[in-house]
């Protein structure tokens, strides 16, 4: 039997692609194992995975100035040592990154016992850890065609995304169920990302029984974020997130309003749901997901409204425009080239692994 080691932190969406992998994986016979941050979303999700975790130091990686940007190099080190050791006593036969400032210290180790890796890029272009990493990295699978021109052309691969395979098996009639909702008014699904957004967040909230005139609403809002004074509204449903009732949630949703992180808006995509992105701002972010949402837009398969134009005035106006609208984006989301990235990636891990 086979092992492969996975690693990847920091977000959701720097972890469930990898759950779509080790499903699969497990079913062809290989031993599945996870390094991770002891403190990251990772080990709750991996453990209820069922899946061997081993946690390590890590330090973020951070492009503004911080005073732990003076320690965190250190905690680097260590976790590269602590991967090191771990990797010489599992023995993968290969390692397989999903980014986060986590993986950084594994893709080292794995060099230094010789293992190789493949990387895998869900933004358009490479994120500061992936950016270190990938000189590192026997293959790089990219999710966009865009990104192929920011990867070295001899490792580059389009795989498209992961997609765990049970987000596709909702049932509406449980989502309904869930939330208390019927099915004569249509559902729009809003989510901030794993943390949740105050600023999407209060923009719901502030247009909301203009919203309820036509919509059923669904919202994580994030830990922490639900408003008591809503608690009881009718047509509204606040979750602060939602783990094994998403694909329920997702089934009966007929608009998404989201931010931009690949992850998701793949899911919606797979699943045909038209959306209304608000991507991270670049005060807030890289702008990965600016550029994510741009490239939906372009294919037709989402509205965008940035974050800087957000008030609960334009998102009403571009959720009822989306809703008039949600015909034509499904008709391009069906006509799309359907990729099975699982299989892509699967193969790729198959033919560069080394023989045991």
């Amino acid at each position: 039997m086979k092992t492969i080691v996975f690693t990847g932190g920091g977000s959701a969406g720097h972890v469930t692609p990898n759950i779509a992998l080790m499903h699969r994986l497990e079913q062809l016979g290989w031993e599945i194992k996870y390094i991770g941050s002891a403190t990251g979303i990772e080990k709750d999700i991996i453990e209820r995975e069922g899946v061997s975790f081993y946690p390590i130091s890590s330090g973020k990686l951070r492009r503004y100035f911080d005073l732990k940007n003076f320690k965190d190099p250190f905690r680097v080190m260590k976790g590269v040592y602590e991967s090191y050791r771990l990797l010489r006593r599992l023995k993968p036969a290969i390692v397989f990154s999903k980014g986060g400032f986590v993986s950084v210290p594994v893709v080292l180790g794995s060099r230094m016992n010789k293992v190789p890796v493949i990387i895998h890029e869900s933004d358009m272009t490479p994120g500061l850890a992936n950016k270190i990493s990938i000189p590192f990295a026997t293959k790089v699978c990219v999710t966009f065609p865009e990104s192929l021109q920011h990867v070295q052309k001899e490792k580059a691969v389009l795989t498209g995304l992961p997609i765990r395979e049970h987000i596709l098996n909702g049932k509406a009639t449980r989502g309904y169920q869930l939330c208390d909702f019927h099915s004569q008014k249509p559902v729009i699904l809003v989510m901030g990302g794993s943390l949740g957004s105050q600023i999407i967040n209060q923009a719901v909230r502030g247009n909301l029984d203009r919203l309820l005139a036509q919509f059923q609403i669904v919202h994580l809002c994030g830990k922490g974020n639900i408003a008591s004074e809503y608690a009881h509204t009718r047509g509204y449903k606040q979750f602060e997130y939602l783990n094994e009732e998403l694909p329920d949630v997702l089934a009966m949703t007929d608009l998404v309003i989201s931010r931009a992180g690949a992850t998701s808006i793949y899911e919606f995509l797979v699943l045909e749901k038209p959306m209304l992105l608000i991507p991270l701002s670049l005060q807030a972010s890289r702008g990965d997901q600016i550029l994510n949402a741009k490239s939906f837009q372009k294919a037709g398969y989402a509205d965008v409204l940035q974050e800087e134009d957000l008030t609960a005035e334009t998102l009403a106006a571009h959720v009822e425009a989306l809703y008039a609208n949600r015909l034509a984006y499904q008709e391009v989301m069906q006509s799309r080239k359907v990729n099975d990235a699982v299989a892509s990636i699967i193969a790729l891990i198959e033919s560069h692994s080394l023989t045991s």
